[in-house]
C-alpha cells in the first residue's frame, strides 16, 4: 500500500479529529455487514478536495463507483484495503477512519461516521493473516509504529503496544511501511532517517527492532517493496545516491545491498512496485513525470524494460497493481492527469502501455495514495 501525501499533508499540524461527513447514495451504513467484495476496485485518496475516488477497474477501463468520489471531511494521508477486502482505511490527520466495501465498490461508514483510532499516521499495511493494522507514524522525529488488531466482522481496530526506536543525530520523515509477505517482518522508510526494521510476532502483535539502516542527510529512503519469498527489499531512494537499492533478506530481517545496486531511476525515485508475478519492478520518478520499469533477474538484479522510462503525470505519489496482475496504477499529485492505468504487455514482456487515465474529481485533486481490492 503509502509519499507525497505524508510530505505535504502530515507536515501540517494535526487538526482535532473531523467528523466524517457523507455523500448520498455512497455513505449509508450497511447492515449486516456483507462479505468482501470480488470485484477489482482501486481507491485515491485526494489530498486537496479532501476526498476518496472509486474506480471499477476493467479490460482497459476504469469506471467510477456509486457515489464516487465521497467527500470525507478531512484531509487524507494514506490508506489501505484489508486482506478479504471487506474494509479500507482511511488516515486523517491525527485518527483513522473504516469504510465497508459494498459489492458495487461503493463505501458505507462501517464506523458510523467516527474514526476507530488515534493516530497520525503516514503509511498502513495489513498483516497477510488479516489480522493486523500496523501504521508508520507521520510526526517528524517520531520514530513509532502502532500495532492494531483487527475487527474482522466491524473493522474496528484495538490498540497494542507501539513499537518505538531511536534515530541518532538524523532528521526522522516517515514515508513508507510495508510488512513481508511472510508475515515475520516489518519495514519502515523514514526518509533522511534511513530505514528500520522490525520482526513481528502475530500471535501477540509485538514489534522488535532488529536493524538500523542509515543514510546521508542530503539521501531520502521513500518507497518499499518485498518480494514474494520475502529473500528481497526494494527501496527507492531520492537525493545523494538515488535509485532503486536492492537488498537480500537475511536472518531477522538483516539488509544487505546486492552488486550493482542502485539501479538508475532518474535519482528522483519516489514510489516503487512489483509487478504480482515478481517478474517486474516499477519506480515512479516525482520530478521529471516518469515510470521506470525492470526486469527481476536471478538474485533480484535489475534490468531496464524495452521503452522505459515511461510517461506519467506530474509528481507521481503512488504506485498500485490491480488484482488482476494485468495493470499498473499510477496517482499524480500534480495531476495531469490524476490517475493513470498502464497494461503490462505480454507481447514485450513488462513493458507499460498507458490504457486508460481519469481525473479523479473536480482538479485540482492532489492524488497522494492509491488503495487496491486484492
Amino acid at each position: 500500500m503509502t509519499g507525497t501525501t505524508r510530505r505535504l499533508a502530515s507536515v501540517m499540524a494535526v487538526g482535532a479529529v473531523a467528523a466524517l461527513t457523507g455523500c448520498s447514495g455512497f455513505f449509508v451504513p450497511v447492515v449486516p455487514l456483507p462479505p468482501g467484495s470480488t470485484g477489482n476496485y482501486v481507491y485515491v485518496a485526494n489530498s486537496t478536495t479532501g476526498t476518496v475516488s472509486g474506480f471499477s477497474a476493467g479490460t482497459g477501463t476504469l469506471t467510477g463507483v456509486p457515489g464516487s468520489p465521497l467527500t470525507l471531511g478531512y484531509t487524507p494521508q494514506a490508506m489501505v484495503v484489508t486482506r478479504d477486502n471487506k474494509f479500507l482505511y482511511v488516515a486523517a490527520p491525527g485518527n483513522i477512519n473504516v469504510y465497508t466495501i459494498n459489492s458495487d465498490g461503493s463505501l458505507s461508514a462501517a464506523s458510523g461516521g467516527t474514526g476507530v483510532a488515534i493516530a497520525n499516521v503516514v503509511s498502513m499495511d495489513v498483516s497477510p493473516d488479516g489480522q493486523w493494522l500496523l501504521a508508520l507514524d507521520a510526526t517528524p522525529l517520531v520514530a513509532q509504529v502502532d500495532v492494531f488488531q483487527i475487527n474482522s466482522s466491524t473493522g474496528a481496530l484495538a490498540s497494542f503496544t507501539p513499537a518505538t526506536w531511536a534515530i541518532p543525530n538524523a532528521v526522522l520523515v516517515p514515508t513508507t511501511l510495508r510488512i513481508s509477505p511472510n508475515g515475520a517482518l516489518v519495514f519502515a522508510a523514514l526518509g533522511t532517517g534511513g530505514d528500520a526494521v522490525f520482526s513481528f510476532d502475530t500471535t501477540a502483535g509485538a514489534l522488535t527492532n532488529s536493524q538500523l539502516l542509515s543514510v546521508g542527510s542530503s539521501t531520502s529512503d521513500n518507497g518499499l517493496a518485498v518480494d514474494g519469498t520475502t529473500t528481497h527489499l526494494y527501496i527507492a531512494r531520492s537525493g545523494t545516491g538515488g535509485g532503486v537499492r536492492v537488498f537480500t533478506i537475511g536472518t531477522g530481517g538483516v539488509l544487505n545491498e546486492i552488486s550493482g545496486s542502485p539501479y538508475d531511476s532518474g535519482g528522483q525515485a519516489f514510489s516503487v512496485v512489483l509487478a504480482n508475478t515478481g517478474s517486474y519492478l516499477y519506480a515512479a520518478n516525482r520530478a521529471n513525470g516518469t515510470i521506470y520499469g525492470y526486469s527481476v533477474g536471478t538474485g533480484a538484479t535489475l534490468t531496464p524494460l524495452s521503452g522505459s522510462p515511461y510517461g506519467s503525470g506530474t509528481q507521481v505519489t503512488a504506485l498500485g497493481t490491480d488484482s488482476s496482475g494485468k495493470y499498473l496504477l499510477a496517482a499524480a499529485f500534480g495531476g495531469t492527469p490524476d490517475l493513470s492505468m498502464y497494461s503490462i504487455d505480454t507481447a514485450s514482456p513488462g513493458k507499460l502501455i498507458l490504457a486508460n487515465s481519469t481525473t479523479t474529481g473536480t482538479d485540482p485533486t492532489g492524488p497522494v495514495a492509491v488503495a487496491l481490492t486484492h
